[in-house]
Formats: structure tokens, sequence, C-alpha cells
């Protein structure tokens, strides 16, 4: 092979890398604006504030150690260092398995990962909403994406044995783009500090019933979802890991064709469901049967057919809207449904890997199910039981009334009009 060519493919994969990136960190807005559509007018602000701050958080902590954990190797101190072209010309070479392998910048693997990151914290964000104080939420965030995820991530992804006892890929699990390594994590360290925090003033009456908390701006909550759609081609896509063969490029279509069915299957089976349940078009089931359905397909979107695909969503999108009603009753209030978007619906993905990838197990994918959730929700819960001691992680019964935006950031996200108490 010309040495043209492994040039064009290394140029290639790296750029495919960047690119899909881009469309994950998109993502991010996706949660900002579908989170502060769907809480009140006088928390907006805040909700802002933090998906802002904990994107910057994970880049950095992931930065200063977070990837080391994961992968080995610090770039923080390192850097990446110029290219060795001839190096990697020889290696490949001299294998003889370039076609097959992945070749692309190191630095475009790490702007790839860090995404994924930020991606699992912002799930934290709206689960916690309106009642929790912004600082303690910025100092769990420094953790969880220091060290919570990227531990959790050197079992999986990383390859590396969990506390030296059993190698997750040798029993065979398996999480393509991260149904449980990003999302169901996300969900867990969500569902740790929702159950510290306790419910919203005034959710729950005395006598079981549960009163809704309409969001303030629903057509931001529809944009968030469509931003969430498209960024998930980046996630789902960019983790085929390679573009520039004909092996690679038809397995990415396939990725993009599969994540786009998923997330329609689950936005009508939730749509249908809610319908059926409630009498009326909910449109936040819908919203969220969208995410359930993207949620399910990313621990496999390479293997199903389209139509396999679409049954899946449509599983995670029925799923969601029982999941939400069944939390309500057990009064673990989530303001957003990240924590059954992302956690029920995500072991849900992790559980269909084996129908269609002969290489998984579903034994394989229970275990590794609950390592990853055993060990965010334990640690986590620990992490916010230290704030919870030291500094405190719920604002005043006063400050939640008048709206965390004034006690938290000054400032109101609609100052010209007054405010939903």
């Amino acid at each position: 092979m010309e040495n043209s060519v492994f040039h064009l493919q290394y140029a290639i994969d790296t750029f495919y890398f960047l690119v899909c990136g881009a469309l994950v960190m998109w993502m991010a807005a996706g949660f900002a604006m579908l989170e502060s559509g769907l809480v009140r007018a006088k928390n907006t602000t805040e909700i802002l504030t933090k998906n802002v701050a904990l994107f910057a958080v994970a880049c950095t902590m992931y930065l200063v150690c977070g990837y080391a954990i994961m992968y080995g190797g610090n770039i923080f101190l390192s850097g990446m260092g110029d290219v060795d072209v001839a190096g990697v010309l020889g290696e490949y070479g001299e294998r003889g398995d370039f076609e097959g392998g992945s070749i692309y910048s190191g630095a475009s693997d790490f702007f790839f990962q860090v995404v994924f990151v930020a991606t699992a914290m912002s799930i934290v964000s709206g689960a916690v909403a309106e009642r929790m104080k912004l600082w303690a939420f910025l100092a769990f965030a420094v953790v969880m994406t220091g060290f919570i995820y990227p531990m959790e991530g050197a079992w999986t992804w990383g390859g590396a044995d969990v506390f030296g006892m059993y190698n997750l890929g040798d029993l065979g699990f398996s999480d393509f783009a991260g149904s449980g390594i990003v999302h169901m994590a996300g969900a867990a360290a969500a569902l740790a500090g929702v159950i510290l925090l306790g419910a919203r003033k005034g959710k729950y009456g005395p006598n079981g019933e549960i009163r809704a908390f309409p969001g303030a701006n629903m057509p931001l909550a529809a944009l968030g979802t469509f931003i969430l759609w498209l960024g998930w081609f980046g996630f789902n896509g960019g983790s085929v890991l390679k573009l520039g063969d004909i092996a690679s490029a038809h397995s990415v279509a396939m990725v993009f064709l599969n994540t786009n069915a998923a997330a329609a299957g689950g936005a009508i089976a939730a749509l249908i469901t809610a319908r059926i349940m409630f009498g009326k078009a909910d449109l936040t089931m819908l919203l969220n049967g969208a995410i359930a359905g993207l949620v399910v397909i990313t621990a496999e979107p390479s293997t199903p057919s389209a139509l396999v695909a679409t049954i899946w969503g449509a599983l995670g999108g029925v799923l969601v809207v029982l999941s939400i009603v069944t939390l309500d009753k057990l009064r673990i209030d989530d303001p957003v449904g990240a924590i059954s978007a992302h956690g029920v619906c995500g072991f849900l993905g992790l559980m269909l890997v084996p129908v269609t990838n002969d290489g998984a197990a579903f034994s394989g994918q229970l275990i590794g199910a609950l390592t990853i959730f055993i060990w965010v929700f334990v640690a986590s819960l620990i992490v916010w039981g230290i704030l919870k001691a030291v500094i405190g992680i719920r604002v005043s019964e006063e400050d939640e009334y008048e709206g965390v935006d004034l006690s938290e950031c000054g400032m109101e996200a609609y100052p010209e009009f007054v405010s939903s108490k």
C-alpha cells in the first residue's frame, strides 16, 4: 500500500473522530435545552449554569486524571506530541493489518472520549433539578468525571480487571457506545443523589397524591430532544472508531440508520402508551420515548436490522413511560425522567445485545450491568453523603419556593414575567 493511502486513511479516521466528537458535544446543548424546558421558570438560569459548568468541569477533570485512570497515560502533563509518521507507517506496514485496524490521532481519541464523560454528568443534572445547591452539584461533578466514571470505564472499554477479580470482556460483556457505561452510570449517580436529596416540596401529598409540576417551556424541551437526536449520530456513529474503508463505512451507515429507527420507534411507542394510560398525547412522554429508544440502541446499533432496531426502540418507549409512573409512585422525584430514560432503558439496551451479537452473553451483560450500577451508585452515595454532611446539598425551603435562580445565580431567566411559584 502506498504511503499516500496511509496518510489519507489516517486523516479520514481522525477527522471522522473529531466531527463525531463535535456532534456529541452538541448534545450538551440538547440536555441544557431539554432540562430548562422541563423545569419551572424560576429554576431555568440555574439549570443552564449547571449544564455549561459541568461540561467545563468534565473536560478539565478528564484531562487532568480521568483519561489516565481509564486508559493510562497522562496527556495533561505530557501532551500528545508530534505524530511519528515513520513509526505509524512502519508499525502498520509490518503488521499488515492496516485496513482492519483503527489508526487516528491520539488527540482526536481524547476529544471523542471526553464528551462522553460530560454526557454522563449531564444526566445527573436534570434528575436533581430545582432543589440542589449549585456548588454541591459541581463538587460532585469533579469526583464523578475525574474518578467514578473513569474507573468503571477502565473496567469496560479500558479492558482492566474489576478490582483485579474478573474481566468483563472475558465474561462476554459488550456495550458498543455506552448504554450502560455512560447512560446507566449517569442514572445510577443521579438516583443516589435523588434519594439523599428528597423530593421537591409539594410534589407528593400526605395521602399519596402525585402533583404535576409542568415545565416552563415546551418548545425548548422539544428543541433539546431534537438536538440530542442529532448528536446521537455522533455518539453511536463515532463508536465504530473508523471510517476509511468499505466495511467500516458500511458499518457507520448501518449505525446511523438503526440509531434513527430506534429513536422513531421509541417516540411512537411512548406516545401511544401515554394515550392509552392518560387519555392524552403527552409531549413529555413523547420526548422521553425518543430518548429511551436512543439509549436502548446505543448498546448495539451495528448488528440489528432496521426493523429490529425499531422494535427495540419501541420497547424502550413503552418501558420509559411505565418507569416514570412507577418512580413517581415510589416518591422518587425526577423532574425530567432521566433515571428512567437513561437508567432503566440503559439496562434494557445491555440485555438486548446478545439477541443479535453472538459475541455477547446474557450472563456477561448482567454481570457487567450490575458491576457498573453497584460501583457508580455506591460511590456516588458516599460522595453525596459526604457533601450533605459537610456543606449540605439542598437549598433552604424558602429558596426553593422563590426559585434557585435568585438564590444560586442572582438572576432570573425570564425577568419580564412574574416567576411561577
